[in-house]
This record gives C-alpha cells, sequence and structure tokens, in this order.
C-alpha cells in the first residue's frame, strides 16, 4: 500500500524538493567550508534585540552607506544567548561583519565561536536583503540570533 503511494505521487515529491531547493536559494544560505558539528538539537530561538547607527524606517531597497550594531538572541535548552553583531554597509552591500558573544554556557561558547569563525565568509560581499543565515560552520542556533540583528540593522538603515 505505501510503496503504491509513493509510486503516484513522484511529481509531488520532486516540486516539494524544488520548491525547498528554491528557498534556500533565495534566501542567500551558503555552510562555510568545512561544516561540521551541529547544535541542533537545541534548535529553538529568537527573541529582542536593539540597534545603533544611523538610519530610519524598516523596509527593503536602498540603505544608507555606514556602520550598524544590533542585538540578537535566541534560545537553547539550556539558556538565552545573546550575540552583536556590527556589520558595515557600502550600497547596500555587507563589506564587513563582526559578531561578538557572551555565551553562558560552554556548549554555546563552542558553537557562537564556530559561528563567528565562519560568519564573514558567507556574507560579506553579499546585499544585505539577500542574508538569512541558517547554518555557519556547524552552528545553527546562533544563526537566529543573527538573523534577527540583520533585521534590526536593515531597520536602523533604511534610507
Amino acid at each position: 500500500m505505501i510503496r503504491a503511494a509513493v509510486a503516484t505521487r513522484p511529481v509531488r515529491a520532486g516540486a516539494a524538493a524544488a520548491a525547498v531547493a528554491g528557498v534556500v536559494l533565495l534566501a542567500g544560505c551558503t555552510p562555510a567550508a568545512g561544516d561540521a558539528g551541529d547544535d541542533t538539537a537545541n534548535d529553538s530561538g529568537s527573541s529582542g534585540g536593539s540597534t545603533s547607527g544611523d538610519g530610519g524606517s524598516s523596509g527593503s531597497g536602498s540603505y544608507a552607506d555606514g556602520t550598524y550594531t544590533a542585538d540578537g538572541s535566541y534560545n537553547t535548552p539550556e539558556s538565552v544567548e545573546t550575540i552583536t553583531v556590527t556589520v558595515t554597509l557600502e550600497s547596500d552591500v555587507v563589506t564587513a561583519v563582526e559578531v561578538t558573544g557572551d555565551p553562558q554556557k560552554s556548549e554555546s561558547e563552542q558553537y557562537q565561536g564556530q559561528f563567528i569563525g565562519g560568519i564573514s565568509d558567507v556574507v560579506v560581499g553579499q546585499d544585505i536583503d539577500d542574508i538569512s543565515v541558517s547554518r555557519v560552520a556547524g552552528s545553527s542556533l546562533t544563526s537566529g540570533g543573527f538573523n534577527q540583528a540583520i533585521e534590526a540593522i536593515k531597520a536602523e538603515a533604511a534610507a
């Protein structure tokens, strides 16, 4: 019975796979080289953030050149972790990124360190509207805090 159901639905499976591949391509998610390990066992994440920099209101499009900083946080089973993201924008393109963390648990320290070591390779040279990372150098939860900070930076930099 299951075999027949699978045999009659190959188009749906192919369409689903194509849709997933399209989402990954559109999101600009490219894992860093040497991606090893994974903190998906702790996969749940997000909450508030703050920003500083030049700016206006939220939206896609043109952003004021400058350096912007925002905090992003994410939940692990053991704690709520926060990272600080600083991005330099020129013509909507990220020309520099710096991430600092304040890990509350040793496992978070490991994953934040991996993320911090690989994030520059993933986002520098990218249009800020194309940035949405899911896993960098084996760290998946830290990405949630990073994406949250990027959204706050985009809101602050919107021209």
